[in-house]
């Protein structure tokens, strides 16, 4: 089974990124940033990254509750983006940091968390992808 989980870990925002600070998606449309930050937004280390995109996924394709357990090992049985191409952090501000057990926190670019989590050493550091080729 593929994996899009990190540890120790800070995705960064998009080096293209207009956004100045972390902001809230428009809300309504059901798009995949407004139902990532929904299921993020003051619930910090309480998902992995392969629960928060597969269950985006499986709430966007109507799957049921009882069917999302076999649905899960067929989603990752290949392999899916990480959260390096979310529109959070690509767009929106945001970066994600993943603690020692793999759990994740919205980090806003603003903020001096994120400044702390750049500085540290311990920490590895991978980019959002860039909305647009170089």
């Amino acid at each position: 089974m593929h994996s899009t989980n990190y540890r120790r870990t800070l995705i960064t925002v998009a080096s293209d990124t207009r956004a100045q600070k972390g902001t809230e998606p428009p809300h309504g449309k059901g798009s995949i940033a407004e139902r990532q930050y929904v299921l993020l937004h003051n619930r910090e280390y309480q998902l992995t990254s392969d629960e928060l995109i597969f269950t985006v996924y499986a709430d966007r394709q109507g799957i049921p509750a009882q069917e999302r357990g076999r649905a899960l090992k067929e989603y990752y049985a290949q392999g899916r983006a990480c959260l390096r191409s979310s529109p959070l952090a690509k767009s929106y501000g945001w970066g994600f940091h993943f603690d020692d057990d793999g759990l994740l926190a919205l980090v806003p670019v603003d903020s001096q968390r994120y400044a702390e989590l750049i500085e540290d050493d311990s920490v590895t550091k991978l980019p959002a992808m860039r909305s647009k080729r170089a």
